[in-house]
C-alpha cells in the first residue's frame, strides 16, 4: 500500500515538472522573441507619429536654380513622409534670417532645417529650438551647437577638383580671375584649397578677384566685363575660377558676348540651368564639381526625421562631391540633373540618411 502511494506521488511529482518545465520554454521563448518584436513595434508606431509633422526651412538666401532644386529635394522628402514645408527666406539679411528662425520655433514647428547662416546670428535660435525639444539639422552654416547634425558638401574637394583641372588645361601657369566671396561657410572652405593651389602653382598669378552674394550672376557679368575691358587682348586672362555656380553664369555670359573664348570657365555647384551653359559648346564654361542640390535637400530631411523618431544622429555629414566636365556629356542631346548619373558616375540617388523604418513609412 506505501509502495502504491509512493508510486502515484512520483508520478503526480513528475508531472507537475514536466508542466513548470514546458511553462518555463514557452515564457523563455516568449522573452526572446519579445525585445525584436517590441522594436519592430515601437518603430512602426514612431513612424505612424510622424506623419502630419511641420517643418520650417529657415534660408540665408533663395537665389538661383541650385537653391531652387535645393528646395524641391526637402519638399519632396518631407512630403514622402507626409509632412508639410513652410520655407522662410531672409534675402541675405541675416538679422531677418535670425528673426525668421525665432518665428518657426514661437509657431511650434515640429522641426527646424536650416540652410546656410553663421553662428552670430543663429547659435542663440538654435539653442532655443532645443531647448523647447525641436530638432533641428543645418546645412553650409557655420555652427557648432551640440545635438545640431551639420550637412556640408566636401567644399575644399570640390574647389580642389576643379582648381587642378584648370592647371592641368593651363599648363601651370597663366593669369586668372577669383569670384568668391567671405562670410558664407562652404566659402570660406574654399578658399583654403584656393590657397593652397596659389602655393603649388606659383607660376599661376591671380589678377583679380571679386564677388558679392547680392544679384551674383548680374554682378559677377558686370565686373567681369569691366575686368575683359582692363586685359583687352589674348593671353591677358587664361581662365575664371568661381566658387559658386551663379557667379559661373554671370561671368560665363560676359565672356561669351565679348567673344573671349580663349578664356575657360571653372565652377562650383551644378543645376538644370548649368548644365545647359555646361555642355553649350559655345560657353566658356567647361567643367563643375557638385553635389546633386535635390540630393542634398533629401539627405537633410533624413537626418531630421531620424531626430524626430529618436535615433542617434551624426554631428557632421560629409556629402561626397563629384566632377563634372563637358568631355563627359553628350554632343546631341540636352541633359538634366535627374538624367545625368547616366553620364557621370557618382552623381545623384544618394543613400545617405536612409533607415528601414524611413523606406517604410515613405511606402505609408
Amino acid at each position: 500500500m506505501k509502495r502504491t502511494k509512493l508510486g502515484g506521488l512520483f508520478i503526480i511529482l513528475a508531472l507537475v515538472g514536466s508542466l513548470l518545465a514546458a511553462c518555463g520554454q514557452k515564457e523563455s521563448s516568449s522573452a526572446s522573441a519579445t525585445p525584436a518584436a517590441s522594436a519592430k513595434a515601437t518603430d512602426a508606431a514612431k513612424a505612424a507619429d510622424l506623419t502630419g509633422k511641420k517643418i520650417a526651412l529657415v534660408m540665408q538666401f533663395n537665389t538661383g536654380t541650385f537653391s531652387s532644386q535645393y528646395v524641391e529635394g526637402v519638399k519632396e522628402q518631407v512630403e514622402k513622409l507626409g509632412g508639410k514645408v513652410t520655407v522662410f527666406v531672409a534675402d541675405t539679411d541675416l538679422a531677418k534670417m535670425s528673426s525668421n528662425l525665432d518665428a518657426a520655433i514661437n509657431q511650434k514647428f515640429d522641426g527646424i532645417l536650416i540652410d546656410h547662416g553663421t553662428a552670430e546670428a543663429l547659435e542663440a535660435g538654435v539653442k532655443k529650438a532645443l531647448e523647447k525639444k525641436i530638432p533641428v539639422v543645418s546645412f553650409d552654416s557655420i555652427l557648432s551647437v551640440p545635438g545640431v547634425t551639420s550637412l556640408e558638401q566636401g567644399d575644399q574637394k570640390m574647389a580642389e577638383a576643379t582648381l587642378e583641372q584648370l592647371a592641368k588645361d593651363a599648363g601651370g601657369k597663366g593669369n586668372i580671375v577669383k569670384v568668391w566671396v567671405a562670410g558664407f561657410a562652404p566659402m570660406e572652405r574654399r578658399q583654403l584649397a584656393y590657397q593652397a593651389f596659389q602655393k603649388k602653382y606659383p607660376d599661376i598669378k591671380e589678377v583679380a578677384a571679386f564677388g558679392t552674394a547680392k544679384d551674383p550672376a548680374l554682378d559677377t557679368q558686370t565686373q567681369m566685363e569691366a575686368i575683359l575691358k582692363k586685359y583687352p587682348n589674348k593671353g591677358d586672362i587664361t581662365a575664371v575660377w568661381t566658387a559658386w555656380d551663379e557667379f559661373a553664369k554671370g561671368a560665363s555670359r560676359a565672356i561669351q558676348q565679348a567673344g573671349r573664348t580663349e578664356i575657360k570657365v571653372y565652377g562650383i555647384d551644378l543645376s538644370d540651368e548649368d548644365l545647359q551653359l555646361l555642355q553649350d559648346p559655345k560657353s566658356p564654361w567647361v567643367a563643375s564639381s557638385a553635389v546633386d542640390p535635390k540630393d542634398i535637400g533629401r539627405v537633410q530631411v533624413r537626418y531630421l526625421y531620424q531626430k524626430l523618431h529618436g535615433d542617434q544622429t551624426p554631428e557632421k555629414v560629409v556629402l561626397e562631391p563629384v566632377y563634372v566636365s563637358r568631355d563627359q556629356l553628350p554632343k546631341d542631346k540636352q541633359v538634366n540633373t535627374t538624367q545625368l548619373s547616366e553620364y557621370v558616375k557618382g552623381w545623384g540617388g544618394s543613400q545617405q540618411g536612409y533607415t528601414d523604418w524611413l523606406k517604410a513609412a515613405e511606402k505609408k
